[in-house]
């Protein structure tokens, strides 16, 4: 028998779907048998097409949802239950990055609150009602505390995106480092505490990644050929290669790991 990454029946929620990893992750989901919301923020033909080529309303959802608040983090949770009736599922990959270096004592702190809007303070509003949401569905179950349930069973999954940033820092991106350090704490404190909910929390942490976000950066052949110089692997990764590590998380194959930092960065150096 083949091995299968099915999430069929499950209803996903995940955030800056419209473009490079949160797109191809949107995809391999909808290929596992998901049916996903995604949010967009000006996007909307290509959320559009990228929905109907998912499926459509009824299997593939894009919603236009500003993230730079708890307020609209729990929004876009409570527009994808009102959709669905359920959410089983959230992945966290929207954020902004400023691609021009930026030493901290010349950094705006319009600059900074705008990062850690988007990058953080969305995060908690997301986090906090998803998993409130997958605490309702399990007590309706008579499920509420799934420790000793069969191996791999969960109550739902949270998988936060990170950055290599986050675990070594990033030089004259200090906004940027911070925000996603602050994640893998996230993902540390909620995996112990919502544990016994039997809701797995874990993070994958991409390094260099082909999308439009890191495209200023690597459409110069200069920066281009430092920044693989770094990877062993000697190339920068694919969305789909961050997308098929999230998508494994989400799957009782995964069941015994929670609180976990997912390195895909193609063998780069982590730390000093």
């Amino acid at each position: 028998m083949p091995v299968s990454l099915s999430l069929e029946g499950k209803i996903a929620l995940i955030t800056g779907g419209s473009r490079g990893i949160g797109a191809e992750t949107v995809r391999l989901f909808a290929e596992a048998g998901a049916r996903v919301a995604f949010n967009y923020r000006r996007a909307r033909e290509r959320a559009s097409a990228l929905a109907t080529e998912c499926g459509g309303p009824q299997r593939c959802l894009a919603i236009e949802q500003e993230l730079s608040s708890p307020a609209d983090g729990r929004a876009l949770v409570e527009k994808t239950v009102a959709a669905f009736a359920r959410l089983d599922i959230l992945v966290v990959n929207h954020g902004i990055w400023e691609s021009n270096d930026v030493p901290i004592a010349q950094m705006a702190e319009t600059q900074w609150r705008r990062t850690l809007a988007v990058n953080l303070d969305a995060v908690f509003g997301l986090v906090q009602a998803a998993a409130a949401q997958v605490e309702r569905q399990a007590a309706v179950r008579g499920n509420a505390d799934l420790k000793h349930a069969h191996p791999g069973e969960a109550a739902g999954h949270i998988v936060l995106i990170s950055s290599t940033a986050g675990q070594r820092g990033e030089a004259f991106h200090a906004d940027y480092a911070a925000a996603k350090g602050a994640v893998i704490s996230l993902t540390k404190s909620l995996s112990s505490e919502l544990a016994p909910k039997g809701i797995r929390v874990n993070c994958v942490a991409p390094g260099w990644v082909a999308t439009e976000m890191s495209a200023p950066a690597l459409e110069h052949p200069e920066a281009q050929a430092k920044i693989t110089s770094a990877i062993p692997l000697g190339r920068v990764g694919t969305p789909r290669e961050i997308a098929g590590a999230v998508l494994f998380l989400c799957t009782p194959l995964a069941g015994f790991i929670t609180g976990e930092v997912l390195n895909v960065n193609g063998g780069s150096v982590l730390v000093g």
